[in-house]
């Protein structure tokens, strides 16, 4: 099993995926050449993806989409109302729009979208299964709500957004609009509230945990790190063994192969 994320963060987000013999590619917001390098340098052919997974219309997470599906035709699922409100729509091949609503197989895995709060049409993350493994993609979303954390419990991997130090954002550059919507229920999640469901959801032994989708300007990784390490520690766990963390990083590749 492999995870990598190729690029994480505001500027743009895509992760590879595989289980078995089976490839997805989660999201496709950066550019074409730079998921053909990212793969690349992984031994990895753009052209043995299975299949793309996207959790939102917004660009940060479609951007290469275009390219992408035109030159090596893959196969490209999300919800009904994400596909109506994606500005590239009209130059995607029509071959690769697949819907997904509830539930999909592809090759040797079984992968269920769950609802999040975030200020797009109809924003999901995923739960992808195969055989006794659960990986969870748990981004862009600005409240813990029961369904996340019913997709949470008892993942063996996931990759989790820690968008903002709430500090940082507050005292930081942004205009107060901004400041708003990402603090708000349908923005991002903080580190603070990623340390939190994580000390309250029900846990495998060594759930590893990527820490993802981190703001440049309100956060960077170590801090990400030490303030979920806290508050799991605070609440009894023990960080390197009942759960383990990994930084992400918005310009190059953080891996997890097991």
């Amino acid at each position: 099993m492999q995870i990598h994320i190729l690029a994480s963060g505001s500027t743009g987000n895509a992760v590879f995926v595989q289980m078995g013999q089976t490839k997805v590619l989660i999201d496709a917001g950066i550019s074409n050449r730079r998921i053909e390098k990212g793969l690349g340098e992984l031994g990895i052919k753009v052209s043995d993806i299975d299949g793309i997974l996207i959790t939102h219309e917004h660009i940060d997470h479609v951007k290469g989409l275009e390219v992408l599906t035109r030159k090596y035709k893959v196969p490209v699922y999300t919800r009904c109302r994400t596909w109506k409100n994606m500005n590239c729509l009209d130059k995607i091949p029509p071959e690769c729009i697949k819907e997904i609503e509830n539930h999909i197989s592809l090759g040797g895995l079984d992968i269920i979208p769950f609802n999040i709060s975030h200020d797009a049409a109809d924003p999901v993350g995923y739960c992808i299964y195969n055989k006794n493994r659960k990986i969870v993609i748990a981004t862009d979303f600005g409240m813990v709500t029961p369904a996340i954390e019913k997709a949470l419990a008892c993942a063996d991997f996931i990759v989790l957004e820690t968008n903002h130090d709430i500090d940082m954002l507050k005292n930081g550059p942004y205009p107060q609009f901004l400041k708003q919507r990402i603090s708000s229920s349908k923005g991002h999640l903080s580190n603070r509230q990623a340390g939190q469901v994580l000390a309250r959801i029900p846990l495998k032994a060594h759930t590893q945990v990527m820490l993802a989708h981190l703001s440049q300007q309100n956060n960077y990784p170590a801090l990400a790190e030490e303030t979920v390490k806290n508050i799991l520690t605070h609440s009894g766990l023990t960080v390197d063994k009942d759960i383990i963390l990994h930084r992400t990083y918005p310009q190059r590749t953080a891996s997890l192969v097991v």
